[in-house]
């Protein structure tokens, strides 16, 4: 006669980790490209939800984003799908708004659950402080940047921006991104301004400097402290990682 082995208790998962990425520009590349960048972000996701507490976006989640009253991309309702399972999880998804994604109104918030900050972040994670940046503005030449950034955070410019049409909107807005990734793509980030701007932070207290922004991933210890680049989805699929004690800076291998 057989006996019913006892069952094994399951093990639990201790979601404990902080993730970090940033720098995904969905709506750039041919239409094919730009949905499996969506669709092995959501695998990502899928595999980070095992043990993830919380999940920083650190700007430029897309390479357009201006939110209307009730008008949103309709291409990424996976994604927002993902996003609400993650926070029905009761993981904390925290955004922050990029240069590319900072005309974000209460949608993330009021139906996603994201917290959305337009300004840097600065918190203690398991005893340690971090500065999240999205690291725009840190070129040492780019007063233009900085003037731009202005105008286009103006709201009476996002007023008058909201009256053209969606359809209209979109290809000017990315145009104007084409043209302004043209600009840049010669300039060298991280020796005019964002090492300068970390080491600073560093100094001034903070354990850990998180940024995205130029898409060059890196990890560097500076005056005790730690600086690390997080890359982008677009080439590099790179993230970071804190289990509390330490931060690593990841490739994602599909």
């Amino acid at each position: 006669m057989k006996t019913n082995k006892p069952r094994q208790p399951q093990k639990l998962t201790v979601r404990q980790k902080t993730y970090f990425f940033s720098d995904a520009h969905l709506g750039l590349g041919s239409i094919e490209e730009d949905r499996q960048k969506e669709l092995r972000l959501i695998r990502f996701l899928n595999f980070i939800q095992q043990d993830a507490s919380q999940i920083y976006i650190v700007g430029d989640l897309f390479d357009y984003w201006f939110e209307y009253k009730s008008v949103v991309p309709k291409k990424y309702f996976r994604l927002f799908s993902k996003l609400v399972e993650l926070t029905e999880h009761n993981i904390r998804l925290v955004f922050i708004a990029g240069n590319h994604d900072f005309w974000v109104k209460n949608y993330f918030r009021d139906e996603l659950g994201m917290e959305v900050h337009f300004n840097p972040v600065e918190t203690e994670i398991c005893g340690k402080r971090f500065l999240i940046h999205h690291g725009d503005g840190l070129l040492k030449d780019d007063l233009g940047y900085k003037i731009l950034k202005k105008i286009l955070r103006s709201k009476t410019n996002i007023f008058l921006f909201s009256l053209i049409h969606p359809d209209i909107a979109g290809w000017f807005a990315r145009w104007s991104s084409n043209t302004s990734r043209r600009y840049t793509s010669n300039r060298t980030y991280e020796s005019t301004g964002m090492v300068d701007f970390a080491t600073r932070k560093i100094k001034e207290g903070f354990d850990f400097v998180v940024m995205g922004h130029n898409h060059v991933p890196s990890c560097q210890t500076l005056d005790g402290g730690v600086y690390v680049n997080l890359g982008d989805w677009i080439f590099e699929n790179t993230y970071a990682v804190f289990d509390g004690k330490k931060i690593k800076l990841k490739k994602w291998a599909d």
